[in-house]
């Protein structure tokens, strides 16, 4: 035994080195399906690198903007790694806030990520947040129970189609809604939905010089008809209702119709966790006046703060996590089916995605077919389909939010709402230097 102890000194001191010089990664992420995987599998990537270690601080979606804001923005030095998406990394990015990517690893195959996602991911040429998954919204919704009435969705959905289908097949006393959509208040919560059904019924948030447009008919007519159709169809309590509450709804046969992003497809498909595996079809999300903004892009992201006090380890991490390499984890610990979608041609490209994926197509359609520059009908001075590329959107919209939130609950009309909302936006606007 005597002979192999040199040996065994040397790896024990070898471990305790790797251990003293361990640096810690902390990860400010949203609280959803896929990240709570990529945390699980994430002990592969500590095993391969026992220099770092990872931090996790998960939280909801409202939190999460409210803390990587902060942190970000006042150089708070908390997090090396941040879930940012295609809205904040480019204004974080011109402000000088992030760190950009710059040397990434050959096999990370950057031209394998969708244009559309680098681009809203970049700022002044350079990626500043590397994507983990991407995704537009579609319509999601029970074959059977339609298949009961004797009714077809369209391939291309109006939201007529949509209202005398919730009408058909709500049956409250078995307990099933008709339709769930998001009424939790937030820019990135129950306004992300909003901002496409505004869009499609002609609607927009500024005109050409960012007077706002919110007291107008259509704005009316958009937000009525959600209204009218969700006190008719949709579960009580809504305005708790975000995307992770509407996802349960429909994943345990509650409700029979659902708009909301794409990535849901394969939490619906899963058989751990959903009891509707097989009856769920898939439709682009519904128009009305004009396809323009009727369905969302976006990217939830990974981006390195400025003041990250780890950024080699932090961009190592950051790579691991959105690579061809990890998407072939997730496949082999839970199936293709539930890979993070929306990144990477190669991952639609690949003959087990498609056979695992009946969303597949739909997604893909509903990416490519997504155009930040020209969302509305109308001329507008901003880019952003489900929100406004400005600073100053993000407060705006979470007000806009919680007021329309009051509305859909009853405390106050759907008139005095946008009101309410246009004097919000004409204060931020006024105040943000864009009026006078």
């Amino acid at each position: 035994m005597k002979r192999f102890a040199p040996l065994v000194v040397a790896v024990c001191l070898s471990a305790i080195s790797a251990y003293a010089q361990q640096k810690t990664v902390t990860i400010c992420a949203v609280n959803n399906g896929p990240m709570i995987e990529l945390k699980k599998l994430s002990a592969k990537f500590e095993a391969k690198n026992p220099d770092i270690k990872l931090n996790w601080v998960i939280v909801e979606e409202n939190v999460l903007r409210q803390k990587v804001t902060l942190d970000v923005t006042q150089h708070g030095g908390l997090y090396d790694l941040v879930y940012v998406g295609l809205y904040d990394t480019p204004i974080f990015a011109k402000q000088g806030n992030l760190l950009p990517f710059d040397n990434l690893p050959a096999e990370y195959d950057v031209e394998d990520v969708f244009k559309s996602i680098r681009d809203g991911l970049s700022y002044d040429g350079k990626l500043y947040a590397l994507p983990f998954y991407g995704e537009s919204s579609m319509l999601m919704y029970r074959k059977d129970l339609l298949e009961a009435k004797g009714l077809t969705m369209p391939d291309q959905p109006k939201y007529e189609d949509i209202e005398k289908i919730a009408a058909a097949v709500t049956d409250k006393s078995k307990g099933i809604f008709g339709i769930t959509l998001r009424g939790l208040p937030g820019w990135g919560e129950n306004m992300a939905y909003l901002d496409t059904l505004v869009n499609t019924f002609g609607g927009t948030w500024f005109d050409e010089q960012w007077h706002p447009t919110i007291e107008t008919p259509e704005w009316k007519s958009a937000i009525g008809f959600y209204i009218d159709l969700m006190k008719k169809y949709g579960p009580p309590g809504a305005t708790s209702n975000g995307f992770n509450q509407n996802l349960t709804l429909m994943q345990t046969g509650r409700a029979a119709m659902w708009i909301d992003a794409t990535v849901a497809g394969g939490m619906l498909e899963d058989p751990k966790q959903s009891k509707v595996v097989g009856k769920i079809g898939y439709a682009q999300a519904p128009i009305e006046a004009t396809p323009n903004g009727s369905h969302w892009l976006w990217s939830w992201a990974i981006g390195m703060p400025k003041s990250a006090k780890q950024p080699e380890a932090a961009q190592k991490f950051a790579a691991w996590a959105t690579s061809k390499e990890y998407i072939a984890l997730v496949a082999a610990d839970v199936g293709w089916g539930q890979v993070p979608p929306g990144t990477r041609k190669s991952t639609f490209d690949s003959p087990d995605y498609q056979k695992a994926a009946p969303f597949a197509a739909t997604t893909l359609r509903a990416m490519q077919t997504a155009d930040p520059t020209n969302p509305c009908i109308k001329k507008v001075p901003y880019t952003g389909v489900q929100f406004v590329g400005i600073p100053e959107f993000q407060g705006l919209g979470d007000q806009v939010g919680q007021i329309i939130a009051g509305a859909l609950s009853g405390k106050t009309t759907v008139d005095q709402a946008l009101k309410d909302s246009q004097a919000a936006a004409q204060r931020t606007m006024v105040q943000g230097g864009y009026l006078k």
